[in-house]
């Protein structure tokens, strides 16, 4: 279960609702957010969920359906995060602190002029890039004065390098016929979609690059195309701390370290970074939304999509999108703190 006492639900094929006052939800609460986001919304669409003890209980939308799929965008991080971590937990890699080129020698192929960009290609640095780090945003892959693990630096090529490099140890990538389909996505099936009931859909991204550009290395990004609901599937799942019904998907002790801060952002970036885990956004120091508990975390991406999870008061809320322009916004905070307010018990 979350932290919050009462233990969950898990949703089959439908989502078990709640009336507010079931779960302890103070509905007087959640019918005030609910107008306020039709008063703020103008002709923005927008999706919010409340989920707790894993229960729907409310459910708003404008402008597209609760159904429709929209890009994860960098909230898929979090999944990778996911997967690494049962990989280390099968024995596949010893630890998140490997060397990533023991496993993913290819990541060093990508000489000056076929990089992403100019200036950007693999340095003799980068050879001492671990799985930690390029989770943790620090790797500074490709990245010129940028030393593994020293600076915080948010970026797609190395999480592409991540999950190469756990789809070649699976043998569901290969660089030398990655195909119209990489690999990486039916890892999250096998681990995390399928135990969970997810129906999600995959698209492997690219940016536009130069002639001879080696994507096949460094691109095709693993994008999620997902709905609301089973976003909230996931945030249930982070929720518990990997743990779907009887079934530890994630290990516990993983899922605990990943949604706090980085010890090596806190040991070598500005206070004002300290925001970042392993591939999720976490609230440790208060600095993302200062009036909701430090202990809640989330993952988050472009096209205002997020999941937050509170642990204490077992609660999951989507916004996907939201209203938001930045997740650190009022009007995201206003949404978290109105869900987090109106849980009563």
């Amino acid at each position: 279960m979350g932290d919050g006492g009462m233990r969950a639900v898990f949703p089959g094929s439908e989502w078990e609702r709640a009336a507010p006052g079931e779960v302890g939800l103070d509905a007087d609460a959640l019918e005030r957010l609910g107008g306020w986001l039709g008063e703020n919304a103008g002709g923005q669409p927008f999706r919010v969920l409340v989920v707790r003890h894993g229960y729907l209980v409310a459910e708003w939308e404008q402008g597209l359906s609760t159904l429709d799929k929209r890009s994860l965008a960098s909230a898929a991080k979090s999944v990778f995060s996911s997967v690494l971590g049962i990989a280390v937990a099968e024995g596949k890699i010893p630890s998140a602190d490997a060397h990533v080129i023991d496993y993913y020698p290819e990541m060093m192929d990508v000489p000056k002029g076929l990089g992403p960009k100019e200036g950007r290609y693999a340095f003799p640095k980068d050879r001492n890039i671990t799985f930690r780090q390029l989770i943790c945003n620090t790797s500074g892959y490709m990245k010129p004065g940028e030393e593994p693990g020293k600076i915080f630096h948010y970026q797609t090529f190395g999480m592409n390098i991540l999950t190469h490099a756990l789809g070649t140890v699976y043998g569901v990538y290969d660089t030398n016929d990655p195909g119209e389909v990489p690999g990486f996505g039916k890892l999250i099936d096998r681990f995390i979609k399928e135990p969970i009931g997810g129906s999600w859909t995959y698209r492997y991204m690219n940016f536009e690059h130069a002639a001879g550009a080696r994507i096949n290395i460094f691109g095709n990004y693993c994008q999620m195309m997902i709905h609301a609901r089973d976003m909230a599937r996931l945030g249930l799942l982070w929720l518990n701390w990997g743990r779907w019904g009887d079934r530890q998907l994630i290990p516990e002790a993983w899922m605990r370290e990943v949604s706090r801060t980085a010890p090596m952002i806190v040991e070598n970036c500005p206070r004002e970074q300290w925001e970042y885990g392993h591939g999720f956004w976490t609230n440790e120091h208060g600095l993302l939304w200062p009036d909701v508990p430090r202990e809640t975390y989330a993952a988050l991406g472009a096209g205002k999509q997020a999941i937050w999870m509170c642990p204490s008061r077992d609660l999951v809320v989507v916004q996907g999108p939201g209203l938001y322009v930045k997740h650190d916004d009022e009007i995201c905070a206003h949404v978290l703190h109105a869900a987090y307010e109106a849980a009563v018990d």
